[in-house]
C-alpha cells in the first residue's frame, strides 16, 4: 500500500486540492489529490528542480 503525504500548506481538511508525495519501492511518486489515479514517478533531482522553480515564481 502506498502512503501518500500531503503538504502541510494544503490544510488538513478532505477535499483540498494539493500535490501529494509518496515513496514506494525505491521510487518517488507525485499525484494531485483531486485526480489520485494519475500518478507521476519522479527522480529526486526532478523533484528538487520543481520545488526550486515553484519557490522562485
Amino acid at each position: 500500500m502506498i502512503q501518500w503525504q500531503k503538504s502541510s500548506f494544503s490544510g488538513g481538511a478532505d477535499g483540498n486540492e494539493c500535490v501529494e508525495l509518496a515513496h514506494h519501492k525505491n521510487e518517488l511518486l507525485l499525484r494531485e489529490s483531486d485526480d489520485p489515479v494519475r500518478i507521476l514517478p519522479v527522480t529526486t533531482d526532478a523533484l528538487v528542480a520543481l520545488i526550486r522553480h515553484v519557490r522562485s515564481v
